[in-house]
């Protein structure tokens, strides 16, 4: 007792059932399938390359990114040399600057303390001399304080001087 024995007729009737399935899916069915098949097959081409178009691209902003940003950093770079270059300038003329004006204030401080030393020397020459005479004045009163003295001391200056 065999589970299934197969007999011609049944065998026939299979095959023709298989062949009748066959020739109906190659007819309608396959160019569909295979249609289908070449249809994915070439969205997936269409895919890759367009994934690999992307990585070429990505890899040239990258690319450029890089350049991008090399240039900013020289130019930042430039951009910070000149403004220290500008600072130093600043700072040089600023200096340059002070050292004129305190050589100037130093220069005028020296005119004037000249001027006032000349100012007060004459002050003091002129004092002196005033009271030089007011001293000899006093002295001479009081050492000719008679008319007598004084006529005295006269003679004896007149005979000192010579009259041609």
């Amino acid at each position: 007792m065999g589970l299934v024995t197969p007999e011609l007729g049944t065998f026939i009737w299979m095959f023709i059932a298989f062949a009748s399935v066959f020739f109906l899916l190659k007819k309608y069915a396959w160019p569909s399938i295979v249609d289908a098949i070449e249809e994915r097959n070439n969205s997936i081409k269409e895919a890759l390359l367009s994934a690999e178009n992307a990585k070429e691209e990505m890899a040239k902003l990258q690319a450029d990114n890089q350049e991008i940003l090399k240039a900013a950093r020289r130019e930042r770079e430039l951009m910070l040399k000149e403004a220290k270059e500008l600072g130093d300038q600043i700072v040089r003329e600023a200096k340059s600057k002070a050292t004129e004006e305190a050589e100037k204030v130093v220069s005028s401080a020296r005119k004037a303390i000249e001027n006032d030393k000349v100012a007060a020397l004459g002050e003091i020459k002129k004092q002196v001399a005033s009271l030089s005479v007011e001293i000899a004045e006093k002295v001479l009163r009081h050492q000719f304080e008679d008319d007598q003295q004084q006529k005295d001391y006269f003679q004896e200056l007149m005979k000192d001087v010579n009259i041609n």
